[in-house]
């Protein structure tokens, strides 16, 4: 059982979830605010990731009143269809193929997920998430093929043998999780063999499966609300619910002489972090900390990602792709959050035009891929547009939301067998509109997807084409 508690109700309830909390008055005694703004800017740039996830997976999974309310805890939704602009609990969503989404609570006991045979030419993908967005696992085409399985998904303390009819365990750090579905769409005409693959995706507990007694139920749970987005840039609670979650993520090796440091300023699993206790110096010390960081990624984003030299998507993967670099995965939450692990998919994006502009739709934009340099995928490509700042996708009079290679036989060829594509908010003239992606008015991005990359893709023997603005 779970239950939603407003941010007020469960900080004034912190003591019954916090046992043995240690007062905010202890840590000021001992810490000094130049130590304590240190402490929460890294803090914060460690904890966005989780809670931008906690903020999704509460619409999806716990607040039935939210319009992106999905399934409760430990059931699969389907929905046969492809996000549109009405759709924003995401920033960036794919809107290629209609998703699947399971929120797995493992803290009772593992799930065992079954997929079907899903025919060859048809791309899916199960793309597991924990708590602190690594990508810790994949079932689907690329990973294990398109056969049908089961497999079971067990959280940190489980301590067990694989069962027989199971292919693989597959293992988190972390007790809640988010699995993502994606199942491909050739074209409209073809939802219902959509339909049919999503009606194959099957969970049940391992018991169930097993056909054994289940263990004794858990406690019920009351989650608190979520900070919106804008909150966490300068609300001390950010802390608070930071600590919530630690409680569901038992500490990695990795990280203990970190969380030793949080702890100094009462910033760990079963600590207090009271933000009415704060002294005013040392209020000022956690929010201008938490300013920092925000601060720290608007210089990584312009240095790194808006330069090319990184990409919004070097945040996703495991642990040990990333090696706990905090920023990155701060910056790929932030934005474009669950993408992809890059053997899955790839995202080339754009922020700014051949000659260095940022993009906005008082310009006109061409991307033009010469013959025989289309995106190479194994699956399929698309180029996605988003508007800014709400990184969602934009709505528009012809809702076309990308261009994707299920288009190709509707798309206009250029004369040497290559494809031009016209970004503008403004129709481009009749004889190009079926190349033609709009655009806001204003300031906007767009990104290359490519699923299940080539090699080609994979080791840079590809490169992205520039956008050129036109005169």
């Amino acid at each position: 059982m779970t239950t939603l508690l407003t941010r007020r109700d469960f900080v004034l309830g912190t003591a019954a979830l916090s046992v043995g909390a240690n007062t905010n008055g202890a840590a000021a005694a001992s810490l000094a605010p130049s130590d304590a703004r240190v402490i929460a800017k890294e803090a914060t740039i460690y904890g966005v990731p989780m809670l931008e996830n906690y903020r999704i997976m509460t619409s999806y999974f716990v607040n039935r009143d939210d319009p992106d309310f999905k399934a409760p805890w430990n059931a699969i939704n389907s929905v046969a269809r492809v996000f549109t602009p009405d759709d924003k609990a995401i920033q960036t969503p794919n809107s290629d193929t209609p998703y699947s989404q399971l929120g797995a609570d493992l803290r009772a006991e593992p799930l065992v997920l079954t997929v079907p045979a899903v025919e060859k030419r048809r791309y899916y993908s199960l793309q597991f998430i924990d708590l602190y967005t690594f990508n810790f696992a994949y079932v689907g085409s690329r990973a294990t093929g398109n056969d049908s399985g089961s497999f079971l998904l067990a959280g940190p303390r489980w301590k067990g043998e694989r069962p027989k009819g199971i292919k693989a365990i597959i293992r988190s750090e972390t007790e809640l999780n988010l699995v993502l579905y994606r199942t491909q769409l050739f074209d409209q005409a073809d939802l219902d063999g959509v339909k049919r693959v999503q009606a194959g995706y099957k969970v049940q507990t391992l018991s169930s499966f097993l056909g054994r007694p289940a263990p004794p139920p858990m406690s019920a749970t009351h989650f608190p609300a979520p900070l919106v987005q804008d909150e966490q840039k300068s609300s001390p609670e950010f802390f608070v619910l930071l600590n919530f979650l630690l409680q569901f993520c038992p500490t990695h090796p990795s990280e203990r002489s970190l969380m030793a440091r949080f702890a100094r300023l009462n910033i760990a699993a079963g600590k207090n972090f009271d933000p009415g206790g704060l002294s005013p110096e040392m209020r000022k010390a956690v929010t201008d900390g938490m300013a920092d960081a925000w601060k720290a990624l608007a210089e990584f984003k312009a240095k790194e990602v808006d330069t090319g030299k990184r990409t919004a998507a070097d945040g996703f993967g495991t642990r040990a792709m990333l090696k706990n670099d905090y920023m990155t995965r701060m910056a790929s939450a932030v934005l474009g959050i669950y993408g992809n692990t890059k053997d899955e998919a790839m995202y080339p994006a754009y922020f700014r035009d051949a000659d260095g502009g940022m993009l906005n739709g008082a310009n006109r934009y061409m991307l033009r891929f010469k013959s025989g340099q289309l995106p190479p995928a194994n699956a399929f490509w698309s180029l996605t547009m988003y508007e800014l700042p709400s990184s969602l996708l934009y709505a528009n009079k012809i809702n076309r939301y990308l261009i994707n290679s299920a288009m190709h036989d509707s798309l206009k060829r250029d004369p040497d067998g290559g494809y031009t594509l016209y970004i503008q908010n403004e129709s481009p003239g009749v004889d190009r509109e079926p190349n033609w992606l709009p655009c806001p008015k204003g300031p906007f991005w767009t990104t290359l997807r490519i699923y299940w990359p080539k090699a080609e893709a994979l080791k840079g023997q590809w490169k992205q084409p520039p956008l050129q603005r036109v005169a």
